[in-house]
């Protein structure tokens, strides 16, 4: 039986066995705690498969440089699959099975569509060239002009599905989608879950609701048909999701709008979402130090393969390891990681230098928690707003457990900040704490940003030691200070840490840290415009170390566009505007 602390363990209550049986019931499928790969695996559609061997031919044909396993699994068919594979069965190959790079590019001309080529560009209906009202605190011309050519980016990257992916689904991997959307840029083709929380919020600096509104409209959806928002609109992504902002984008649209017709709308697939993060393999029992009890939430793919959109690349990582059951592990590691949208980052390995110790999934992290917590207060708020008082109470009280497991497994008093905790198993069902990473990660600042931490006495500690930290750079906040080569590392910076951490000293009533939040802006926001005036480009990440230099690392060429990198810039300069006379150059 289960012991559950209530009231900083003033007293235990005792559930029943009936609870306990019907617990284990509601999820026969899945040990909660082991350390071996049992977990549910998601099955995917045929096309998928066949694209994987035409990537991987792709690779040996033309070889690793500029080579983008992406590419050719978001290729759509000119016909059937099986006309399509019998095609590539009979391709000429050499007596090792290669295929000449003529052979290939004939047949991927002949038989494909063109990756991309499924995606309509559509001009946003609320786009217009300078929005009524746009930007009032920005005073300087040249950033007034740099910022509204960021503002027409949205109009670069809006996108709806073409009529053959919901009438031909068998002959794409893209996934139809109920309205337009903004995508990231270059290889990112497709909406994504957590680019679009910093997507809506450059959009709601633009004025443009209805996008805003159309692209939750399409997350909805998602939760609607699959149980949960994927991780991105394609169908290689449905055996996972990503950070769960879409309530804080509902909240954020709402703030703007007062529309509750949105609010009624969205809050069923809410609930819905929170049971997906709080249920089954995503939930973790765990004691702490005095025997308490706490639910909270970690990020597990259903997902022990090579990710179909990096076949090749995960492949690689693998064939260090001998035992296909190792193999099998690290794959649902890597998709585990790949949830976390941190992929990929010292923060989830064992050793720094070998991605194989990925360990994702035995790590309760800090920024996932948070933002459920935060889910937990806008459905508690929505719930309040549309009159459904019971439903507000629910939610309440479980954002008021999910605090106290905060302070009681996350929050590290000498450091002031809160740490990712690594578990191990002490039976089927529950977990217990072996440590927190006492690391610095951007993430360990997260919490900040949630209303219960938000206080000015708290936002002051927090803010000193992020000060003295070393995190903060010349630039930006670095993401890490283990230089790795993995590009959630040192010395990269990316938009939504900024943004997050940013906002949150901002908001937190603390003057000293307003002035911090407004200088990091500052400077980051230096960088975007050194980069953009120098590349013509908005990009995903940045060096924090120099100025106007892109970020790099990762299994990808960095890449442009770029839908959270252009939201962030205009939300902060909303926020903090820039005076005629502040100079722009670094």
């Amino acid at each position: 039986m289960t012991k559950i602390c209530v009231k900083n363990c003033n007293f235990t209550i005792i559930f029943s066995l009936f609870l306990l049986i019907l617990s284990i019931m509601s999820h026969p499928q899945t040990k909660k705690c082991t350390v071996l790969d049992s977990g549910p695996v998601t099955s995917t559609i045929p096309l998928i498969s066949f694209l994987e061997q035409v990537q991987e031919t792709a690779l040996n044909t033309f070889g690793p440089n500029n080579f983008d396993p992406k590419l050719y699994i978001d290729f759509s068919l000119k016909s059937n699959l099986s006309v399509t594979q019998q095609a590539f069965a009979k391709l000429p190959r050499t007596q090792n099975g290669a295929v000449s790079s003529d052979v290939l590019r004939k047949f991927i001309q002949d038989y494909f569509n063109g990756a991309g080529d499924d995606l309509i560009y559509v001009k946003p209906a609320d786009f217009v060239a300078e929005p009524n009202g746009f930007l009032p605190k920005v005073k300087n011309p040249e950033v007034r002009a740099w910022a509204l050519q960021v503002h027409a980016l949205w109009k670069n990257l809006s996108r709806e599905a073409s009529p053959d992916v919901k009438k031909h689904p068998e002959l794409h991997t893209l996934l139809p989608i109920p309205e337009p959307c903004v995508i990231p840029g270059s290889r990112f083709r497709e909406v994504y879950y957590w680019d679009s929380y910093w997507v809506i919020r450059g959009l709601l600096a633009s004025h443009m609701h209805k996008t805003a509104t159309a692209i939750v409209t399409n997350l909805i959806y998602f939760v609607e048909k699959y149980g949960y928002v994927l991780n991105g609109a394609r169908a290689y992504y449905t055996n996972r999701s990503q950070p769960p902002l879409l309530s804080s984008m509902i909240h954020a649209i709402y703030q703007r709008t007062g529309d509750k017709n949105l609010i009624k709308k969205a809050l069923p697939a809410l609930i819905k979402e929170h049971e997906f993060w709080n249920s089954g393999i995503h939930k973790v029992t765990i004691h702490d130090s005095k025997g308490c009890s706490h639910n909270l939430s970690r990020y597990y793919a259903t997902w022990n393969k090579p990710r179909p959109e990096s076949s090749t690349t995960d492949k690689e990582t693998a064939s260090t390891l001998s035992d296909a059951a190792d193999k099998q592990k690290l794959y649902r590691e890597v998709a585990s990681t790949a949830e976390s949208g941190w992929d990929f980052s010292t923060r989830w390995m064992r050793n720094s230098s070998d991605l194989t110790t990925l360990t994702t999934t035995t790590i309760l992290p800090v920024d996932l928690n948070a933002y459920i917590l935060k889910m937990e207060l806008d459905i508690a708020y929505f719930a309040k707003v549309t009159g459904q008082n019971n439903i507000a109470a629910q939610f309440l009280e479980a954002s008021q457990s999910r605090e106290k497991a905060f302070n009681s497994i996350f929050w590290n008093e000498k450091m002031s900040q809160w740490l990712d905790c690594w578990i191990t198993c002490k039976d089927d069902q529950t977990w217990e704490a072996s440590h927190q990473n006492q690391h610095l990660f951007a993430s360990n600042f997260i919490p900040l940003w949630i209303k219960p931490f938000d206080s000015a006495f708290l936002a002051e500690k927090v803010m000193k030691s992020l000060a003295s930290s070393g995190m903060v750079r010349p630039y930006g906040i670095a993401t890490s200070l283990t230089n790795s080569g993995q590009q959630w590392d040192y010395p990269n910076g990316w938009a939504p840490m900024q943004h997050i951490i940013i906002e949150a000293l901002a908001k937190s009533g603390s003057k000293e840290a307003y002035l911090m939040a407004e200088d990091i802006a500052i400077k980051w926001i230096k960088t975007n415009y050194a980069s953009y005036k120098t590349t013509g480009e908005m990009h995903e990440k940045y060096d924090v170390d120099k100025c106007g230099d892109i970020g790099g690392g990762g299994e990808y060429i960095p890449q442009t566009g770029f839908g959270w990198t252009n939201g962030v810039v205009l939300a902060l300069l909303e926020e903090f505007g820039w005076p005629q006379d502040r100079k722009l150059d670094c």
